[in-house]
């Protein structure tokens, strides 16, 4: 079952089918204690839309929630935060962190700053050192349950975060640093660890970077980030959660404005924008 969010409102594919949840707000499904139970309700008895949906369709799959993300879940990204951050001295506490139990947590952005598909995402002015992080990204609902997965792209400096690691909130949050989408799968069950996720990065029609890696990867389970999440926090509208990257280009690489960044999670499709 997905769930898509278009300009009538929410939409819900099951089998092939598609139905509009007129009258239904995004913040309303998000905040149902089983939303598969509750889109299942929903749709009981009425028509499937009678019009495609296409790509340039599709709205940010998000309402009223935050997003947040999850660092140094992947061994990739470890090692990547060190190398960035050696010359301020902060390498070891990424190391560290690895291996703490306690994982790092950080805002990324409100839902209105979030952009859905087929829209651009931004690199800082300021910044000389810019790559997208394709995530899996957990929907969680207000009682700490997660919902759905969708894909998420965490854009970041790394050349301000590597001049001294207390400037992440700068790295990483700004307008349009943040996409997420196609579409919303709603699942009880937690994807198979040897789901793949792909990245591809497009430059004048040419790939000037590709990369993969898969769930089994990920060195935290997604409901250990979650738990951590919420302990003495609460998300009344619910939230979205970046389980962290495992790909991240090397050093010599910096997306530039009119790339394109394409991130591929199976069950759950391809989310593209662009670099303005």
């Amino acid at each position: 079952m997905k769930l898509y969010r278009i300009a009538q409102g929410p939409v819900v594919e099951v089998d092939g089918s598609t139905y509009l949840l007129a009258g239904t707000t995004w913040d309303e499904l998000i905040t149902s204690a089983d939303l598969a139970e509750t889109l299942t309700q929903k749709i009981a008895g009425l028509t499937p839309y009678g019009q495609t949906i296409t790509d340039s369709d599709l709205q940010t799959p998000i309402g009223s929630q935050e997003v947040w993300a999850a660092g140094v879940t992947y061994y990739r990204s470890r090692n990547a935060r060190m190398e960035e951050s050696k010359q301020a001295g902060g390498d070891d506490f990424y190391a560290k962190v690895y291996e703490a139990e306690r994982p790092e947590l950080f805002f990324k952005a409100p839902g209105y700053r979030a952009v859905g598909p087929g829209t651009g995402v931004r690199i800082r002015k300021d910044s000389k050192w810019n790559v997208p992080e394709p995530e899996l990204t957990l929907v969680i609902n207000p009682g700490g349950r997660i919902v759905g997965f969708t894909i998420g792209n965490d854009m970041s400096s790394r050349d301000i975060e590597g001049e001294n690691p207390l400037y992440l909130p700068q790295a990483k949050v700004y307008d349009k640093s943040c996409a997420l989408g196609p579409v919303v799968l709603v699942s009880d069950s937690l994807l198979p660890k040897e789901t793949k996720i792909t990245l591809l990065i497009e430059r004048e029609g040419l790939s000037v970077f590709s990369g993969e890696t898969d769930l089994s990867q990920l060195k935290r389970e997604p409901q250990e980030l979650v738990d951590y999440l919420y302990r003495e926090t609460s998300y009344p509208d619910g939230c979205y959660l970046m389980t962290g990257t495992g790909i991240i280009p090397g050093n010599d690489f910096s997306l530039q404005s009119g790339d394109l960044v394409h991130i591929t999670i199976g069950p759950i499709g391809t989310l593209t924008n662009y670099v303005e």
